[in-house]
């Protein structure tokens, strides 16, 4: 009986932790995610596609990828570099925990806004980066010659 209790203790945790473990990976943030090449970042800035709110700026551009990247651009004016990493991390972590949301034909660039960089809170950034992508995708699969509503 005591040996079934302990069987079935173990095979309860290896279950849980197997859960665990598929939802962090599920959540994790490979490296083909990011956009660190100067020439990507160029292309997303010149195609003019944008969107903001009063916390994020972001810059699209469409890709064939199957699955969206993001890069981000915080400026100096935010702050010192030790404010400047905190607000990268702090996107980053938005991007990540909001991935499987977001169009997955998009290349972004990400940049927070000044005005409420100091008390923008991850939830705001989550909200902010998922309600501009949308739009950002309607936009991106609109004709050319008509005007994006």
């Amino acid at each position: 009986m005591i040996q079934a209790l302990r069987s079935l203790r173990r095979h309860a945790f290896e279950t849980d932790v197997t859960l665990k473990t598929d939802a962090v990976k599920l959540l994790a943030l490979t490296s083909d995610r990011r956009i660190k090449n100067s020439r990507d970042f160029a292309r997303i800035y010149e195609r003019r596609l944008r969107a903001a709110d009063g916390h994020l700026l972001i810059f699209a551009a469409q890709n064939s990828l199957g699955h969206a990247r993001f890069g981000v651009s915080v400026s100096k004016k935010l702050g010192g570099a030790v404010r400047r990493t905190a607000l990268k991390r702090l996107l980053r972590e938005a991007f990540r925990l909001s991935q499987h949301e977001l169009p997955s034909d998009l290349d972004l660039i990400l940049i927070p806004q000044r005005s409420t960089a100091e008390t923008a809170s991850l939830a705001d950034y989550r909200q902010s980066l998922v309600r501009l992508t949308n739009r950002l995708a309607r936009q991106v699969s609109a004709p050319q010659n008509e005007p994006a509503r």
